[in-house]
């Protein structure tokens, strides 16, 4: 069952055109034109107060602009109303917003339901939705927020902004807040979901590496101003000028890969990730939660014995750790980051842990040719 008016079946083009927003005598966009296309990742990137959350709600009118047009599949976005706009353009924040006294299904399932689709379409929706963002129903369906970790609620933000199947997604630095690691989970995840769903996207973040990992093509803002539009690889190779250049690191490209040690490159665990190998599972369940992570080290006494995902925990009912545990590639702290990499892509393996006598820090595959590039 679809929204009440339905505006975009697909979207071909977002034209955003000398587009100026003004707060006083504070100018938060200042002309600023650009063309997004149907099914892109269009990366909106900058330091704070660049203007890119501006622009970015000037699409859904959730700031009017003063100067200039925006144009979504050649229609002036301020013909349409608002509120049915907005209905139409999926819209995830950081904070997530989710409403602490409803369920997920009646977080996810609030618009359709005031859109008149019945208890079963809803619950239908939802459960595929939550099987889309990596949630089990029978075991996230009727939770409340604060039973959720933080990865999880932005993992039912983005559900609730896709629950009306749109064309077009805002995204306001929806992983900015998160630990580093599962940041990085969901950044992977989030890659799978754009490619099954092919939506076109307008992404803020004030993270080069997210912008080059996620991103088709990046805009780089700078006092409310467009500095330069263009893939990552133009980017490095022909920054605009030296800010756009100190911004991308463009000197920094392989230079000193053979130099660098997986302890230069590793993401440093700390004592919330460690796990003991005989603690029962709902146990670590919990703990995850309460921490705010979605993946641990396990340890039996001082032997490290591999890691967990708390998404995994959560597919059959097994109260014995030890059979989620998964083998992780180990390396020391003074291995080569190009032989790290080069075993990694070898063994197909995302993940791998830098020791010595224990755990101490992780490697990502991503994360490295994200900090290497």
């Amino acid at each position: 069952m679809a929204i009440s008016k339905k505006l975009f079946n697909k979207i071909d083009c977002v034209k955003i055109e000398n587009v100026t927003k003004k707060y006083g005598n504070t100018i938060a966009v200042k002309k600023i034109s650009l063309e997004v296309c149907g099914g892109e990742l269009l990366i909106l990137l900058g330091p704070s107060g660049c203007g890119k959350t501006t622009l970015l709600r000037t699409i859904n009118r959730l700031v009017e602009i003063d100067e200039g047009r925006i144009l979504i599949n050649e229609k002036d976005n301020r013909d349409f109303d608002p509120v049915v706009l907005r209905k139409n353009i999926g819209y995830v924040i950081q904070q997530i917003g989710l409403f602490p006294h409803m369920t997920v299904r009646e977080n996810i399932g609030l618009v359709p339901k005031l859109e008149g689709w019945s208890e079963t379409q809803i619950t239908e929706k939802v459960k595929e939705l939550l099987e889309i963002v990596s949630l089990p129903p029978e075991k996230f369906l009727n939770r409340r927020p604060k039973e959720l970790s933080g990865g999880q609620q932005q993992r039912i933000g983005l559900a609730r902004a896709m629950v009306m199947d749109p064309s077009l997604l805002l995204m306001d630095e929806p992983f900015g807040a998160l630990d580093p690691i599962l940041r990085k989970q969901l950044q992977e995840e989030f890659i799978k979901i754009k490619e099954r769903l092919n939506r076109t996207i307008i992404f803020v973040t004030h993270d080069i590496e997210e912008a080059f990992r996620l991103g088709d093509r990046i805009a780089i803002l700078k006092e409310g101003k467009l500095i330069q539009l263009a893939r990552k690889n133009e980017l490095l190779v022909n920054p605009a000028n030296d800010f756009i250049a100190d911004i991308v690191d463009s000197k920094k490209k392989f230079k000193h890969l053979e130099n660098l040690t997986t302890s230069d490159i590793m993401i440093p665990l700390d004592k919330k990730y460690f796990f003991a190998s005989d603690s029962p599972t709902n146990t670590v369940i919990e703990g995850m939660v309460r921490k705010d992570i979605e993946f641990g080290i396990v340890m039996q006494k001082e032997k490290f014995l591999g890691h967990i995902k708390l998404q995994d925990l959560y597919q059959k009912n097994d109260k014995n750790l030890k059979h989620f545990i998964k083998q992780s590639m180990v390396f020391k702290p003074l291995d080569s980051i190009a032989l790290a990499l080069s075993m990694m892509k070898e063994k197909n393996e995302f993940i791998a842990v830098v020791a010595e006598e224990r755990p101490l820090g992780i490697l990502l595959a991503n994360e490295i040719l994200s900090r290497l590039i």
